[in-house]
């Protein structure tokens, strides 16, 4: 398909990128995980704090579980949450979760079937009304039942009342749900899904910040050494083939292993440091070639200064390979994570990781038990390191000239 004449190369560019097909489903994968990401809990199967919600009764089941839940008030106050506040770092759970095989209400009193590790075996609990419904004083819950009203103490200890009829409707309206585990649950009854979803979060943040830091290091030292050469070139090239010569995984343990402290940003630093010489290399051999052409000419000419002749002249018609390296560094950040969260290196948090959860389950693979808590992430981290190199490459194309002179003939 022949361009339109008189495009600028920017939407020439644009076009040939939207037409590549690999391109676009890279593109679709990585908006899906960027709208995952930003919603974060709100659309979580678990909303708690770092989807760890755990129910030991229904641990390592199968993904597709699916199980009626019993929801029991906590006696203490569960805070409330805003709407970003909710997004960003999840909301308590006012309740504990029972998993049911069966229930019978009789009175003011539930009589429960709870599951208790398979569909065969349960055991027999029961729960006053008030219990489920209400937050009360543990110390004093003085729970009378009189003619059709129900007394008890609050948190505070004032006696509170509720009419019978209306706390059992209550019960049957608010406090059963079915809930089922797309992906199955972990070892400690969490909902694996959840994890995915919020490690999604971990991995985008890795991948861009360690690509914007391997991206400023790069460009400002591939340019400063392809623009003045000389001395200041020989010192840029020789620390690049110095880390160049290393292999980046190591360095990346190396730098890792020496913060005491392993939170996001020491582990954002550790791999955008060992990454930058690529663009450094491919910024310089552009910056080279550009050097010498005419407009830069005419703007030393007109007095502009270096800085701008660099900033404002020379990068702005190389950003097609800057953006390109930009997506393979991007990808690259999110495998050396999960390699140092499964190495144990990773970042010490309890935001769940990709990785970390590989390093907790790659034994099931072996095993051949429960493998779907090893492959889960496994394939996660594959789609969207995918994903970015499809993007990566139909950038590439979309940039090099070469392919805009072919689609023109």
């Amino acid at each position: 398909m022949k361009e339109k004449q008189g495009q600028s190369p920017s939407a020439r560019a644009f076009n040939r990128f939207i037409r590549n097909r690999s391109a676009m489903v890279g593109m679709g994968i990585t908006l899906l995980s960027v709208i995952v990401a930003l919603l974060g809990y709100l659309i979580t199967p678990d909303s708690t704090p770092f989807a760890n919600e755990q129910i030991l009764p229904i641990n390592y089941k199968s993904p597709g579980f699916e199980i009626q839940m019993l929801k029991v008030r906590k006696n203490r106050e569960v805070p409330e949450t805003g709407f970003f506040s909710q997004m960003l770092y999840g909301a308590p759970n006012a309740y504990t979760l029972v998993p049911l095989n069966s229930y019978q209400i009789i009175g003011d009193t539930l009589y429960a079937e709870t599951f208790a590790g398979d569909s065969n075996r349960s055991k027999p609990e029961k729960y006053h009304l008030v219990d489920l419904v209400f937050a009360i004083d543990e110390t004093n819950p003085n729970v009378q039942h009189e003619g059709e009203t129900i007394y008890y103490n609050d948190l505070a200890g004032q006696q509170q009342s509720v009419l019978a009829k209306e706390l059992t409707v209550r019960v049957e309206k608010e406090n059963f749900a079915t809930h089922t585990y797309y992906l199955g649950t972990d070892k400690y009854g969490r909902d694996i899904l959840s994890q995915l979803m919020i490690g999604t979060r971990v991995s985008l943040m890795v991948g861009l910040m360690a690509m914007i830091i391997s991206v400023l290091l790069g460009v400002i030292l591939g340019a400063l050494a392809g623009y003045f050469g000389g001395w200041l070139d020989d010192v840029i090239m020789y620390l690049v083939n110095v880390i160049w010569a290393i292999p980046t995984i190591l360095l990346v343990f190396a730098i890792a292993i020496a913060f005491e402290d392993r939170g996001l940003w020491q582990v954002f630093f550790a791999i955008g440091v060992t990454m930058w010489v690529e663009v450094a290399r491919i910024v310089r051999g552009q910056v080279i070639s550009m050097r010498e052409m005419q407009f830069v000419e005419a703007a030393k000419s007109l007095g502009y200064s270096e800085g701008r002749t660099i900033f404002k002249h020379i990068l702005p018609n190389i950003t097609g390979p800057i953006i390109v390296q930009a997506a393979a560094n991007f990808a690259s950040a999110i495998l050396i994570e999960a390699g140092l969260s499964y190495l144990g290196l990773g970042a010490k948090t309890e935001v769940p990781t990709w990785g970390r959860m590989l390093s907790d389950n790659y034994g099931y693979i072996i095993s051949g038990n429960n493998s779907f808590l090893a492959l889960s992430p496994g394939i996660a981290i594959m789609l969207l390191v995918l994903a970015f190199n499809l993007l990566g490459n139909g950038l590439r194309d979309a940039f090099d000239v070469k392919t805009s002179l072919q689609s023109n003939r």
